[in-house]
């Protein structure tokens, strides 16, 4: 008597009998490591950053300008990470960004609305904890002065 009720309770064997999400070590989720490259956070907070108002353009002088040749040659297209650096840890992140705003606008006040914008967006598309976004404001756009970005020297090229 004692063979048969064994065999017949599931919970008496030896026999492994774990639930399907035991199996593995947990929550499917979980298993692995996700590392994000530098360049995809980048790109994240330069996006970010030109959604602002105020904010005119990315990066120092020289890196417009060489952007801008690099827009004109076929498939060069726009840099999306010019004017941001980012370094990336395990569960953190650090971005700078150089930006160029318009004549105009309140500096801190677009300071800070690049900072929230940037930083809601990375934390929200990555994850990652954002510990500072530095700001380096590289000019002012006047609004008399030529656009380097615009495009509107083709007439030159030939």
């Amino acid at each position: 008597m004692t063979e048969t009720s064994q065999r017949n309770n599931p919970d008496s064997g030896s026999g492994d009998k774990t639930p399907l999400s035991k199996r593995g070590g947990g929550d499917p989720g979980t298993r692995g490591r996700t590392t994000i490259a530098d360049g995809v956070v980048e790109k994240i907070a330069g996006m970010a950053a030109r959604d602002v108002g105020g904010v005119h353009a990315m990066g120092s002088g020289l890196s417009r300008t060489f952007g801008a040749v690099r827009d004109r040659v076929p498939g060069g297209g726009k840099s999306v990470t010019r004017g941001v650096k980012a370094e990336v840890g395990e569960s953190q992140t650090a971005l700078d960004l150089e930006i160029v705003v318009e004549y105009g606008v309140s500096i801190s006040d677009v300071a800070r609305d690049v900072r929230e914008n940037v930083i809601a967006g990375v934390e929200r598309m990555t994850g990652l904890e954002v510990v500072e976004v530095n700001i380096a404001v590289s000019d002012v756009k006047l609004p008399d002065e030529d656009d380097d970005d615009d495009g509107n020297d083709d007439q030159r090229l030939q």
